[in-house]
């Protein structure tokens, strides 16, 4: 553990004493802040589309760059760990973030002036790409390995709970004007930028005085060979997937060729990586096996989850008619509990390990699954948050075990490659299986969809047909969500009984080393 202590008070890497306890509240604080704008704007595009006078395809380029973006910056963020000091990479990481979110706020609504929104919301995901990865290895390093789990735990309030609440609290800011304290939040959206960005400010000033240094540092060179293969070979990638959902799976130039020449450069990335001796991403982490089975089955847990969470917004909303807004409050128990259990099971990791815990975690995210390939148009909304919120818990039984034993499957003095590796692997298994998702549902409407003859023979009879074949769309994804979830519980055999933690090494070597 990389913390030193004093009469049982943490000190940071220069022997300084420091509150643990402001620290921890910052970073989760910031990050939060910073991951809300992931899933923000879901509910805010058809706005943009009127303010910006802008079709649906560009609308939608807010959250396509966000994640491009996001997705580039995180293989980056080891070498940044490694590199600068924790307290000035993080303050540098929240200025660039308050930088983005007040350019985007800033913008003014005209159609050439969109560039504008777009360089804002790239800077923020430039600046969310490092605080995500950094305060899982804070966390890593400020808390001793019998109590990691519970730290983790406290990291699923950001990872799970802040993107889930995104578009919630999205569509309650435009709602309608809302009196709070006597103050006027109007339902501009703008106003889905400035209250993060009020958090982050005082996260921001509060940083200088309570944030420390605590994640060793040591002089890396910056290998420009490696930054430039990583920032093209995931960029090309993830934008070759992103463009499925609107172009198809057979577009030559903007799926098909990225997604090749991205899987090339990335093949190139990994060798040269596996050559270095000092690598820019120590791919090598890879080699433990209990690092390799948990981020697998992190993926599958991300792909899982990802099958309903992703479609069922659109059911609510096209099959039952109701609102962006109160589809996101349709689905608000179930991030809470998700946000709730974070923590607990997280400390119940502690305890038992990961293994009894992914097991039962896959196994109620399967049985939560299953009634979701039922669903009709006339199921009771109440039933759907209640299936909703039991898959959620599952999720969270899941993700927080899986997070730690992957960071305690490897020494502290690798948590920054093994988070920058973990998220990767987790940004990718997103873009692919939102993908998948799209195309999927797509093609079995488009299949299924009545003749357009019948729109004017009977119109009343092609609406129930068009229906139905959205039904079949949607229940395909979900069929896909329970698929993950099945293959998650095969996956979790793999892992190791009880809670392992590594050693304190300068080296991976495999399964040797834990």
């Amino acid at each position: 553990m990389a913390e030193a202590r004093q009469h049982d008070r943490p000190v940071d890497i220069h022997g300084q004493g420091y509150s643990r306890a402001a620290l921890l509240i910052i970073i989760l604080v910031a990050t939060f802040a910073g991951t809300l704008m992931q899933t923000s704007l879901g509910t805010a595009i058809p706005t943009l589309m009127h303010d910006f006078g802008i079709n649906l395809a560009t609308a939608q380029q807010a959250t396509t760059w966000f994640l491009l973006a996001n997705g580039i910056m995180i293989p980056v963020s080891a070498y940044l760990t490694t590199k600068f000091p924790t307290k000035w990479l993080l303050l540098s990481a929240y200025g660039i973030m308050l930088s983005g979110m007040l350019v985007t706020a800033l913008t003014p609504a005209q159609h050439s002036m969109w560039f504008m929104f777009l360089l804002g919301r790239v800077l923020t995901a430039l600046a969310v790409g490092i605080t995500m990865p950094l305060m899982q290895v804070i966390l890593v390093n400020i808390f001793p390995a019998e109590e990691r789990g519970a730290a983790m735990g406290l990291s699923g309030l950001v990872v799970g709970l802040a993107p889930a609440i995104g578009p919630t609290l999205s569509g309650w800011i435009l709602d309608q004007d809302h009196y709070v304290w006597g103050l006027v939040i109007s339902s501009s959206w703008r106003n889905i930028f400035y209250l993060p960005l009020i958090v982050l400010a005082v996260a921001f000033l509060l940083g200088f005085v309570f944030l420390r240094d605590v994640v060793p540092n040591r002089p890396v060179k910056l290998d420009v060979l490696s930054l430039t293969l990583s920032i093209f070979g995931f960029g090309l990638f993830l934008l070759g997937f992103t463009n499925v959902a609107t172009d198809g799976w057979g577009d030559v130039r903007t799926v098909l060729t990225p997604i090749s020449i991205g899987a090339i450069i990335i093949l190139l990335f990994i060798w040269r990586q596996l050559r270095m001796k000092d690598p820019f991403m120590d791919v090598r982490v890879f080699l433990n096996k209990q690092f390799t089975v948990t981020t697998i089955a992190v993926m599958m847990a991300m792909m899982a989850m990802m099958g309903v969470e992703m479609m069922l917004p659109t059911y609510l909303q096209n099959v039952h008619g109701i609102s962006a807004f109160h589809s996101g409050l349709m689905l608000l128990p179930g991030a809470l509990v998700m946000g709730a259990m974070s923590p607990v099971a997280g400390a119940v990791y502690d305890k038992v390990g990961a293994k009894r815990m992914t097991l039962l975690g896959f196994s109620i995210l399967a049985l939560g699954t299953v009634p979701f390939l039922f669903l009709t148009s006339t199921t009771p909304d109440h039933y759907i948050t209640a299936l909703y919120t039991v898959r959620m818990f599952g999720i969270a039984m899941v993700m927080m075990p899986l997070t730690a034993s992957a960071m305690s499957a490897l020494p502290p003095e690798e948590a920054g490659h093994a988070t920058a590796s973990n998220n990767t692997a987790r940004q990718i298994a997103s873009a692919v299986v939102v993908a998948l998702l799209t195309s999927v549902t797509q093609n079995i409407i488009n299949h299924n969809e009545p003749a357009a003859s019948l729109k004017t023979a009977n119109p009343l009879r092609y609406a129930d047909h068009l229906l139905n074949a959205s039904m079949d769309g949607f229940q395909a994804s979900f069929l896909i969500g329970l698929i993950f979830a099945l293959v998650g519980i095969g996956v979790a055999f793999f892992l190791r009984d009880g809670k392992v933690i590594a050693q304190a090494t300068k080296q991976v070597d495999g399964e040797e080393q834990v």
